[in-house]
This record gives structure tokens, sequence and C-alpha cells, in this order.
């Protein structure tokens, strides 16, 4: 469900990172290989990205039409450069909303937010969480959409504007809405222009570094140099570093940053963290094993 990407480094062309590479984020509308769910992305696309002298205040172009069916993209790509950037083309899950405001990413202050994936039952999730970890009304009452990626973006964007570390709010998400829906594939993506999150449970997750930038994506395009994110993890990157953790772990520690680079790269990262299904008194599923932590340098 979905494919998405976030980009940091040296301002590029949105065309670069979208239509300008083989097996990129374009193709993946319609020819993923390695979309696990789902066959076609065509439900609708979006991308932000940070224009120069609008401080961390993201832009957005968001349609509900397939992304190769939009006159506008070419010159779109072509004329707007930035040095962060967050796109998405979307496979509606059923019963969710199907116009242009269901299309990542959303936004929240200098957050952009992407979600790969789909939370069985949905509308009923808040209910099932325990009262901790409901949003605020005032968060429903102002969802975006009629969808579960809006919903999750509820739950985490107020802890997000509180100051909360993004790995530990993502990675906290996942874990509780894991525990009440088993079936729930959680890749969540966020970026404030300066960083970049993510999370991998339940479908691919990839990254890339190069030329002090970085790009973590869904699925790899055609360039070499792509490494997978272990199953159970979140990742947080900055153009220079990038590190990976466990999900229990970072949910349950204060979040470090990405840099210094250890003395070693990773090789792909870590084994993936293997989930238990004894309970937390938090509500958390408690983790059979626990992968390193690991810091790659770009």
């Amino acid at each position: 469900m979905c494919r998405h990407l976030a980009y940091l480094g040296p301002a590029v062309p949105l065309a670069r990172l979208l239509t300008g590479v083989r097996y990129g984020l374009y193709e993946q509308a319609w020819a993923p290989r390695r979309q696990r769910y789902g066959t076609v992305n065509a439900d609708g696309f979006g991308v932000g990205w940070y224009p120069p002298g609008e401080g961390e205040r993201p832009a957005r172009y968001r349609r509900a039409v397939p992304i190769w069916a939009d006159g506008n993209l070419p010159d779109l790509g072509r004329a707007v450069h930035s040095h962060a950037v967050l796109a998405a083309v979307r496979d509606a899950t059923a019963g969710t909303t199907q116009d242009e405001s269901a299309a990542a990413p959303y936004t929240d202050g200098p957050w952009l937010y992407s979600h790969n994936g789909a939370v069985p039952d949905w509308t009923h999730l808040v209910d099932d969480l325990t009262p901790s970890s409901r949003p605020p009304a005032a968060e429903l009452l102002a969802l975006e959409s009629r969808c579960d990626s809006a919903l999750l973006w509820a739950l985490a964007r107020a802890r997000l504007r509180a100051g909360e570390p993004a790995g530990g709010v993502l990675a906290d998400l996942v874990l509780r809405v894991a525990a009440v829906r088993p079936g729930a594939r959680l890749n969540l993506l966020v970026t404030d222009g300066r960083t970049v999150t993510a999370t991998r449970h339940g479908d691919t997750l990839w990254y890339r570094t190069a030329e002090g930038s970085v790009t973590v994506a869904s699925e790899p395009d055609a360039r070499d140099g792509w490494r997978e994110v272990p199953e159970g993890s979140v990742l947080r990157a900055t153009p220079t570093a990038v590190r990976t953790t466990a999900l229990d772990a970072a949910a349950r520690r204060p979040e470090p940053p990405p840099g210094p680079p250890a003395s070693r790269p990773a090789d792909g990262g870590a084994p993936p963290a293997a989930s238990g299904t004894a309970g937390r008194p938090d509500g958390r599923p408690q983790p059979a094993a626990t992968a390193p932590e690991r810091t790659t340098p770009a």
C-alpha cells in the first residue's frame, strides 16, 4: 500500500527524485518491484519541499490522480529545487477518502509525514488504545482526511509539536498500534527539513547515502548503494549519518543524534528484531529480541 521517499542534501530539482531515475517513485506508481501488498499506486500522489526563504515551513503539491496523469508535474519538477523533499504515491486503503486530502504528505508546522501500510478496522482504533495513548479530542476533530494515515498522524503530531524526539514518538506509536492491531503495516516517514525519521514495520524500507545526501525510500531505484533497513526498526538520518535502532529500544530511551559515525559502516543493518506476544504494562508488545543500534556514515 503506497510507496514513499524522503531526501536530504544539496538542493536538487524535484524531477531528479521523482521522474529522473529509472525505477524511481514515478515508475513505482504503476510497476513497483518490491511492493508486498497491492499492485499499483494510482489513487493520488503528493510531494512536499522547503522553499528558500520560508524558514521551516514546507510547501506541498497533491493530487487525487495517478502521478503519470498529472500534466503539471513535469514543469513543477523542473522549476522547484529543494534541500529536503518528501513524496508519496498512494494505493488507498479500502473505505478511506479518495480525494487529494488523503494524499501524503501531511503537514504540521515544520513536519512532512507519510504512511506506507494499512491499519485494519482503523475507525475503531482510538477506542481500543489505552487512555494514555489516545490523542486530544482537538486532534481528532482536526483530521485532514478520513483515512488510517491521517489518524496515525493525529496520534503523532501533538507529541512532535511538544518537542518529543521523532524516533521515540514514531517507534512508540508503531508498538502501541501493533499491540491492538497485530495485522497493521506501519511504515511511517517524517522530516522537518533537517532530519528524516522512518519506521519499518510490515513493509520494505531502504536508504542510500551519496555526496553529502541521504535518500530513504520504500524500495530502491536503479542506482547502486542501497541498503535495506531491518524489519522492526526505526531509522533517523541527516545528510551525513544514518542510525537504525530497534523499535522497542527507540521507544523507551532518549534519542541520540545520528552522529558521530561509528568506526565501521553497517552492512545493511542489524538482524530483524523478533516480535513477541507477551504484553507490557504500558500496552505495547514485548519483543523477544532487540537488534543493536547501528550508525552508518554517509
